[in-house]
């Protein structure tokens, strides 16, 4: 059999794969973080702890939200902590840009990264407080158990592997759309230049300026609960 560089097409093709999952989600942390560092000139060092946390809230609704609740039989699915882990995590984002980070954009970019290097220190201690760091398994949801074999290469996908890269690339590109083709888009970049002119024109820049880190933020718990049932969910 063909072999390059002693690995063969089978191994090739699994490198590969890992590969393109782990890009995945690297992806689209790397993407929030740029819209953060990019629209709002602020080196976000608490967006692997928001990652952590859209991994963790999605967890804890599915495994511990009844007890809590004094529910047993209630539990938040995998598909429902898709959209409101990184809404959760995107308000959370929201309170922090309000109560803290605006009120250092005049500064030196170098209290907004101190800033934020604490918060991450002290969400990621609060976790290993209550969790440890063990870990805690996430299972994969029913429809995306199992996987497709390939005959012809000798190899199984499976397809949760494959929905993540999917989900991912329809992530990015909606992003990647809504910055550069829409008005939307068009006024975030033009508060960036010359938030000033903007705001004369009537435009909330403020507000804009908030949403787009809860955006920034949503992002990386979305890549979080992506992760979930790949990795074992813990704070670190």
């Amino acid at each position: 059999m063909f072999e390059l560089f002693g690995i063969t097409p089978q191994g090739l093709v699994a490198q590969l794969l890992v590969g393109l999952i782990n890009g995945s989600f690297y992806a689209i942390l790397s993407l929030g973080l740029a819209i953060i560092f990019g629209l709002l000139n602020v080196i976000n060092f608490t967006h692997g702890a928001q990652y952590m946390l859209g991994a963790f809230i999605s967890w804890i609704g599915l495994t511990q939200l009844g007890n809590w609740l004094g529910m047993p039989d209630l539990s938040v699915n995998y598909w429902v902590s898709l959209f409101l882990s990184p809404l959760i995590v995107g308000l959370v984002g929201i309170g922090i840009e309000k109560v803290m980070l605006k009120r250092l954009y005049h500064l030196d970019h170098l209290y907004g990264l101190l800033l934020t290097f604490g918060l991450a220190l002290v969400i990621e201690g609060v976790f290993r407080h209550w969790y440890g760091i063990s870990g805690e398994s996430y299972s994969i949801p029913e429809a995306l158990q199992g996987g497709i074999q390939i005959e012809s290469l000798e190899l199984f996908l499976p397809k949760y592997r494959i929905w993540v890269i999917c989900a991912s690339l329809i992530v990015c590109f909606a992003s990647w759309y809504l910055i550069e083709k829409t008005k939307l888009g068009n006024y975030l970049r033009a508060g960036t230049e010359n938030p000033k002119l903007l705001q004369a024109l009537g435009i909330n820049v403020p507000l804009m300026v908030t949403l787009t880190y809860g955006f920034g933020a949503a992002l990386a718990a979305f890549a979080g609960v992506l992760a979930a049932p790949v990795f074992q969910v813990n704070p670190l």
